[in-house]
Order: structure tokens, then sequence, then C-alpha cells
């Protein structure tokens, strides 16, 4: 039988590329991560690692066990928090992920309210994408993920539930006041994430044009300085101009353009305790 323990040092292995990064992560001495590892090549009867030079790596038994490994680890800490929960929420544990902005704002005050409330609750924050947060969810490595879509985005997985929080308007970020967005279809433009980038081609598409995309940056402050440093015009939303305005940028609000924002949680309902709690102080802090 695989030993959990030694799971956990070939997951860490392969998230940070070296042993060394993976023993820290686990508190481990680099002697104690290497013996696991040798220990889980001597169970499985498989060459897991190849060494390169003065590290190692994965081999291709050892990426598709630590991809199993991640999908295991995920599932008994994902059970470790229900069985927790169930205990009260004076000694329950919820794991929460969401993007920067959502963090900046709404999502600090649900958390500090939960850690007033409940002062015995274990709860961590992880700040990542929406993408990456669903993975982590369908892992169970997080109980809740905050995510954002537009109405063009692909649908979430099978198996996720989504609570609306709020709807986020979009902005159109120049240095000059324009009419409309057809107005800059000659413009220079910067786009974001993923799914904004996505967004910005489906509105620009709307009124007949393809934009002239030379910037590329998820970092919401960078997309701003860029365009107040002249070099194109972007969208935003709403909630990245609350956490951060920068100086000589004009926004104007596109109308009818907003992106959705949701609390995802995964698998049947009823939620643990813990997991209920944290939905309901994000539902009053993103109404508030």
């Amino acid at each position: 039988m695989l030993d959990v323990t030694r799971l956990r040092v070939i997951d860490a292995l392969a998230r940070h590329g070296s042993v060394t990064a993976a023993a820290k992560e686990l508190h481990y001495s680099q002697p104690t991560a290497s013996h696991h590892l040798a220990r889980l090549e001597a169970e499985t009867g498989a060459q897991l690692l190849q060494r390169v030079g003065r590290g190692v790596r994965l081999t291709q038994a050892g990426q598709l066990l630590a991809d199993r490994a991640a999908e295991i680890i995920g599932r008994v800490d994902a059970a470790d928090a229900e069985l927790a929960a169930h205990v009260g929420l004076s000694a329950g544990r919820v794991r929460l992920a969401g993007f920067s902005t959502a963090i900046g704002s709404f999502v600090t005050r649900a958390v500090a309210a939960l850690a007033a409330d409940h002062p015995g609750l274990q709860i961590s924050l992880t700040d990542t994408h929406p993408l990456e947060a669903l993975d982590l969810l369908r892992a169970g490595r997080i109980d809740v993920a905050i995510v954002f879509r537009y109405d063009e985005s692909e649908p979430e997985p099978p198996g996720v539930r989504l609570l609306h929080l709020l709807d986020d308007p979009i902005y159109l970020l120049t240095t000059r006041r324009t009419k409309s967005l057809a107005a800059l279809r000659d413009a220079t433009w910067i786009a974001g994430c993923e799914r904004c980038n996505g967004h910005l081609l489906s509105v620009c598409d709307a009124e007949g044009f393809e934009p002239d995309i030379r910037y590329r940056t998820d970092d919401m402050v960078v997309m701003q300085e860029l365009v107040a440093a002249g070099l194109g015009v972007t969208t935003i939303p709403g909630l990245a101009l609350e956490a951060h305005r920068a100086k000589k940028i004009i926004s104007t609000r596109l109308p009818g353009s907003h992106r959705h924002i949701y609390a995802a949680t995964y698998g049947e309902p009823p939620d643990p305790p813990a997991t209920a709690a944290l939905l309901a102080a994000l539902t009053n802090a993103a109404t508030a």
C-alpha cells in the first residue's frame, strides 16, 4: 500500500522541481525527503526519478504517480477538513482560494468577519486565478474557490456548484475622453488574463472590429500604468479600479458589460458547517 506521507513528497517535488524545495515545504531535511522518495520507488518497483546534473527530474512513471498523488492528497485533506468541521466551528478548518481583486476587497472582509465570529476556526487563503482555483477545488485541496466568468466564458467543469455573489462592471481605460468603444478600433490595446482577453475580443467584435493587442499582462496595476503612459487602452473590472487607480487615466463604464463573481464548491450538498459559514460570510460581504 502506498504511504500518504511519501506521496506528499513526490507531489511537492513535482510542483517545485527540486528535492530541496519539496523538503522545505514539508519541513523535512533533504535526506529525509530523499529517503521517502527512495522508499516510494522500492514500494512501487518503478523508477520514479532520473538524475540530471546535481538535481533530479520525474520519469514518466514518476509524473504519473505525482499526478495521482495530488488527487489522493487532496481527497485525504478534504476528508480531514470535513471531519474536523463536524466537530464544530470551534475546531473546524476551511480553505479558500480566489483572485487578487476579490481578495483585496470583499473576500478579506468576509474572512475577517468569519475569524472574529469563530476564532477557533482555521482559515487558509490562496491568491490564484479562477482556472487554477477550480483545479485546486476539484482536487480537494481547497473547499471554496472565488471565480469570475463572463457570459461567453466556457462553463465550469461537472460537479462544480456556483453561488452568485455580485456582478462587477467593466470600464474602458483611456487617457482621453472617447464617445464609444468603436472609436478606438485603430488604437493599441492591452489585454489581461485568458478570460478577460476573451471578453475584450467579444465586446470589440460586437462593435465590428478586432483589437490590435500588443501588450499582455494579468497584473491590473501594470495595465493601468501602461494606459497612463500612453501606450494603449484597455478594459478593466470595477474591483480593480477600487483597489488601485493610476493617475492620468479616464475610466468609462461600458454599458451592459460586467463579469459575474461566484463562490464555487464541489460535490453534492450539503456543505460542511465550516464551508457553509464561509459562504454565508462571503455573501454578506459581497452584498454589503
